[in-house]
């Protein structure tokens, strides 16, 4: 976690465990939170977009504690929590119409902090594994076609600037060419790129587990146009991507240039970054790619997390069949 994204962290729990009293009430929580943030990174090397979903998660956990208790949480009151207290706190938030999947990750992230809290001898509170993880609704992944993702990654965007075209491009062809989730696309360097005649990428995703990626020979010739065309300087070991102003380029700006495509290329709404990942593993798996192959391309610790993309490729066929076979009419 950045410096300034944990600072940021630490001071929205300062707010909630800070006490204008004699005796602050929740100096030793504050602490216990600060020490599990740093456990987070340096010990379960969870990524970032994880650790400050589970961050904020618990800062609004014991907010609505704060507002319970009517004094500021310290670590003798989570010794002191029932399983009522965990449900009354995923109503709250069902209420405020907060769908399935955040309650359970909610959840998920509370029950790592009170088991850190007892490895750690500080409480030994149970009562959150008493509350059953909220149902979530089983999904597929939703790939643009084939001629869909391949109007995302040919023609360079209509962007004014030929460099941010060009970079838009780059980063788009490692999602939908390689796999690559956005997070791992940003975190590459002109080091770990494919360039110079590399191509394969060394890729750290989830949980830190490592992987080797084919790239493409287009996806490394379009990183190096938009490296000869970027007007920064590039530091052999700092990000390969940046944004307009010369910093770390943002997921939100890839988010926004797919946002514009869609209206310009007429692509659906589920057609965000992300699909282009499930586009590139429900094509591979089409064209009779190997499960297992797909499973280390991306990345997945569990076969099961790759077996989702042979329903997508079911309900292809069947749709294909319903087309065209002359037998296929429902009555």
């Amino acid at each position: 976690m950045i410096p300034d994204e944990r600072a940021r962290l630490v001071a929205s729990f300062d707010d909630i465990l800070g006490d204008d009293s004699e005796l602050p009430l929740g100096g030793d929580l504050r602490e216990a939170v600060e020490r599990w943030l740093a456990h987070l990174v340096n010990e379960r090397g969870q990524s970032a977009a994880t650790r400050e979903a589970y961050a904020r998660d618990l800062a609004q956990f014991l907010g609505f504690l704060k507002s319970y208790l009517g004094h500021p949480p310290c670590i003798g009151d989570l010794a002191r929590l029932d399983a009522k207290i965990f449900r009354a706190f995923l109503a709250k938030r069902r209420k405020s119409d907060v769908v399935s999947r955040s309650l359970a990750r909610s959840l998920s992230a509370l029950r790592t902090f009170f088991r850190w809290l007892e490895r750690e001898g500080m409480v030994r509170n149970r009562s959150v594994l008493q509350v059953a993880l909220p149902k979530i609704p089983h999904s597929v992944p939703k790939p643009l076609t084939v001629d869909g993702a391949a109007s995302v990654v040919g023609p360079e965007s209509n962007h004014t600037t030929e460099w941010i075209a060009a970079r838009d491009t780059a980063v788009m062809l490692l999602l939908y060419g390689a796999g690559l989730r956005i997070s791992e696309a940003l975190r590459l360097t002109p080091n770990s790129a494919p360039l110079n005649g590399r191509d394969v990428m060394h890729i750290k995703g989830k949980g830190g587990k490592e992987r080797l990626v084919p790239a493409l020979a287009i996806i490394s010739e379009t990183i190096a146009k938009y490296i000869a065309l970027c007007p920064y300087r590039l530091a052999a070991d700092g990000p390969l991507f940046l944004g307009a102003r010369g910093g770390p380029l943002s997921p939100r700006i890839i988010q926004l240039a797919m946002e514009r495509m869609r209206r310009e290329l007429g692509l659906p709404e589920t057609a965000t970054p992300h699909a282009l990942r499930h586009s590139f593993a429900t094509h591979l798996l089409s064209a009779g790619a190997d499960l297992r192959q797909i499973q280390e391309l991306l990345g997945h610790a569990s076969l099961s997390t790759t077996q989702v993309y042979t329903e997508v490729d079911r309900e292809r066929l069947l749709a294909v069949y319903d087309q065209a076979h002359p037998r296929a009419a429902r009555c």
